[in-house]
């Protein structure tokens, strides 16, 4: 019934997830606003999967991923003024950023097939 777990691109944004907690959870240096909206966002990814997967049209499935590939955006965006704020080391960043391009990349075809139209690129 619930095809959502099942799906390569909801597995790995409940994993960045999961990856993004531990994170926050493991430092006491990032400001409290940062890591709430950082928790949010990471959230909003895989909730937008799951919930665009239990839609019954095209358009409000990619409705649904194209609002999960925004908050994966918003994400990495926190992620980098982190960096910046040398709050995350690079080498957790770099794989944290790996692991959203490949959901991105995913979000973006899925987005494409239902679109039926050329989407911007990733």
């Amino acid at each position: 019934m619930f095809k959502t777990n099942k799906t390569k691109v909801y597995e790995l944004a409940k994993t960045l997830n999961l990856e993004i907690f531990q994170f926050i959870q493991s430092s006491d240096r990032i400001d409290p606003s940062y890591a709430n909206q950082l928790t949010r966002a990471s959230l909003s990814v895989v909730c937008n999967i799951a919930e665009g997967s239990g839609r019954l049209t095209s358009r409000d499935r990619r409705n649904f991923m194209v609002i999960a590939r925004g908050s994966l955006f918003e994400s990495i965006a926190i992620l980098d003024l982190l960096l910046d704020l040398h709050l995350i080391t690079t080498e957790k960043f770099e794989y944290l950023l790996t692991m959203a391009t490949t959901i991105s990349k995913m979000l973006y075809s899925m987005i494409k097939n239902l679109s039926g139209k050329s989407v911007e690129s990733y």
